[in-house]
This record gives structure tokens, C-alpha cells and sequence, in this order.
């Protein structure tokens, strides 16, 4: 099987290499900081020595699971702590095309690159639904693609790229249609602190052994190498997910899930909200400049992300090549997230440049 080098890769490399100043608006990498409890809790976890620099449990610190469990109203058993949410989302597809029960996944498109990737590895075969002009995801056009060979339908809300977010009518409807089909949700929420629409539902609102909720801490507390995520399988997949992820990576980092449980129990809401307000400054900011350019575009409801499009500039790789060279702006090709944003682009709304980014692309354009 080929196995081509994510082109985020290629367009950050590319940037570093320029011969000008650029600005890095292509990955989701947050540039707030991180709660101080997390830093507290590193500090705390280096004094202990011993045996608490060893492995952890396979499936996770438990103290972490039960606060998980906690605040997610599940059962300790169905969590496994995985290394982000990229394993996390590895494990449930996994376990949902383990099941013979089809090799057909359901994916949006536009879509965040690395599910048809990991689709393609684990052998399913990818089915595109197109989401609407404003991003969000039709249930009657999910309904309509699904069949007996679906195995899996993953959605992620709020949205990357699109920045949509699936309310709980749509939520409700995602669960039925897997339930009809003998199917799995995968439900992606690792930007759920990040809902301006007070819409946001997450899956785990249904009563459903049909859907599997994937999460980190990557995001919402400003950690993207720490590398701490989970997810919460039905009881018929969690032991199979427990046991692939013990044979892929025996465990995950312990100091990372120290610091982590530490945050969780101590920081307050309000740096959730804090960052809110901060994000949707920026993107008020920067889809300003956009106007002001002539460009369409999709105000995000949810995440940190927006796209665009520029007459005459499609968003291919080359061109985002170009808006590197000629603009010092980099940003990501729509063609990277399927085929129905091909003439867009995408940028990350994580850098404190981005009100610089704006102007630059209103003077470009």
C-alpha cells in the first residue's frame, strides 16, 4: 500500500524554506498558552521519582479515566487514554471495521485528510457525502449514501476545516442512521471547547451502543505535543480497542496524563471562555480583511478554522506555494480536504499574527 507524506508536511517545510517572513497559519497548533495548573502539575510529577516514572496502566492513569468518566457520565471501563485524538479516531475505526459488518465509511467532504488516510490503511473504502454551501452535514444526505456495507460513518463537530457545528437535531439523526445500518459513529470532538454557536451536542447525548466519541486535550488546553486523548467505545468494542492499543504503543506518557488530570481538576472554566473571546475576535479580524478582499468565505461556528475563496486563485498546492512566496501568508490547499473545496483555502487562526495575516491578504488580493 502507498502511503503519500501528509501535505501539511510539505507546505510547512516549504515555508520554513522561504526567503521571506511568514506567517504560519497552516496547522492547529494554539499559541494562548497553556492553563497553569498543567505547568504546576509537570512540576509536581518531576519531584515523585520512583515508581511513578514507570509505565502506567495500558488503558490510562485511572485517576484520569474517572475524572473523564465523570464529566462525560460513563462508565470508567469504556475509556481508553489514548496518544491524541489521532489514535483515538485509529482505534474506533479500527474496531467498527473489525466487525464484518461492511468495509464502507461514510466521510464528509470537505474532510480532515487524516480520516480517508487511516480509512485506506485499515482497508475500508471511503464514500463522500458533500456538506452544504455553509459546511454542515445534511443527515438526509448521510441517510441517502449509507447502506448495507456501511461500517463506519465518522463526522467531526465542530469542523475542521469547515467549522461547522452539528446541532442535536443532526447528532440525533447521525446515531439513528448508524443504529439502522448495524453501523459506527465515530463522533470527533476535539474541538468541542470551541463552540460560538451554543449548538454544539456531542453523541454521547444518546443512549446509543452504536457510536464511539473520540476527544483530547490538544486543543482545548494548548498541549499538541503532549499527546493525551481518549475515547469512549460501547461495551462489545472496548476490549479489542484496550488490546490494539496496547500492542501499537503499550501505553501512553504518564508525566502528559499526570499534568493533565492536575488541569482538569484545577483550572477554571473561564480560561475556556477566555480563549473563546479570543478566537472569535480573530476571526471577526480576519473575516473583515476577506471582505475587504472580495473573497467568499465560511464564518466558523466552532474550531479555528477559516476557509476561502479568491476569484481566479484556486486553492491548489501550487498557488498556496505562490501566496507563501508573493504574500508571506501560509496557509493550507483546499484540494488537501476533498474535491468539493478544491477552488478554496484554509487557514489556522493560532497565531497572534493574524491580524497581520488579514492585512497582508487584503493587500495581496
Amino acid at each position: 500500500m502507498d502511503y503519500e507524506t501528509p501535505l501539511f508536511f510539505r507546505v510547512m517545510q516549504y515555508a520554513a524554506n522561504a526567503d521571506r517572513d511568514v506567517i504560519d497559519m497552516v496547522s492547529g497548533n494554539p499559541d494562548w498558552g497553556s492553563p497553569p495548573a498543567l505547568s504546576q502539575g509537570l512540576h509536581d510529577y518531576a519531584d515523585l521519582g520512583g515508581d511513578e516514572f514507570q509505565y502506567p496502566p495500558s488503558e490510562g492513569l485511572f485517576e484520569l479515566r474517572q475524572e473523564i468518566a465523570a464529566r462525560r457520565d460513563v462508565s470508567v471501563d469504556r475509556i481508553v487514554v489514548t496518544n491524541g485524538a489521532g489514535e483515538a479516531n485509529y482505534l474506533a475505526m479500527a474496531g467498527a471495521l473489525e466487525r464484518d459488518a461492511g468495509d464502507e465509511v461514510i466521510l464528509t467532504d470537505p474532510v480532515y485528510p487524516y480520516y480517508p488516510g487511516k480509512t485506506k490503511m485499515l482497508g475500508g473504502r471511503p464514500k463522500y457525502v458533500p456538506a452544504d454551501e455553509d459546511g454542515t452535514l445534511d443527515p438526509a444526505a448521510v441517510r441517502e449514501a449509507a447502506c448495507e456495507e456501511t461500517a463506519l460513518i465518522v463526522v467531526n463537530t465542530p469542523n475542521n476545516p469547515t467549522g461547522a457545528v452539528y446541532d442535536r437535531e443532526s447528532m440525533a439523526e447521525f446515531v439513528a442512521i448508524a443504529e439502522e445500518y448495524d453501523a459506527i459513529l465515530v463522533s470527533d470532538e476535539v474541538y468541542d471547547e470551541f463552540d460560538y454557536s451554543g449548538t454544539f451536542t456531542s453523541a454521547l447525548s444518546f443512549d446509543s451502543d452504536h457510536y464511539v466519541v473520540t476527544n483530547a486535550y490538544s486543543k482545548s488546553f494548548a498541549i499538541t505535543g503532549f499527546r493525551v486523548g481518549y475515547a469512549i467505545f460501547p461495551e462489545e468494542l472496548v476490549a479489542g480497542a484496550k488490546t490494539r492499543h496496547m500492542l501499537v504503543n503499550v501505553t501512553g506518557p504518564r508525566p502528559s496524563q499526570y499534568a493533565v488530570l492536575q488541569a482538569l481538576r484545577e483550572t477554571p472554566a473561564s480560561y475556556h471562555a477566555e480563549t473563546r473571546e479570543l478566537l472569535a475576535e480573530r476571526i471577526e479580524t480576519f473575516t473583515d480583511a476577506l471582505d475587504e478582499a472580495g473573497a467568499a468565505y465560511n464564518r466558523p461556528a466552532g474550531g479555528f478554522y477559516v476557509m476561502a475563496r479568491f476569484d481566479g486563485f484556486p486553492g491548489t498546492l501550487d498557488n498556496v506555494f505562490r501566496l507563501i512566496d508573493e504574500a508571506g501568508v501560509a496557509g493550507m490547499p483546499g484540494e488537501a480536504f476533498g474535491e468539493s473545496r478544491g477552488d478554496w483555502l484554509r487557514f489556522a487562526l493560532v497565531t497572534p499574527r493574524a491580524t497581520e495575516a488579514a492585512t497582508r491578504l487584503a493587500d495581496y488580493f
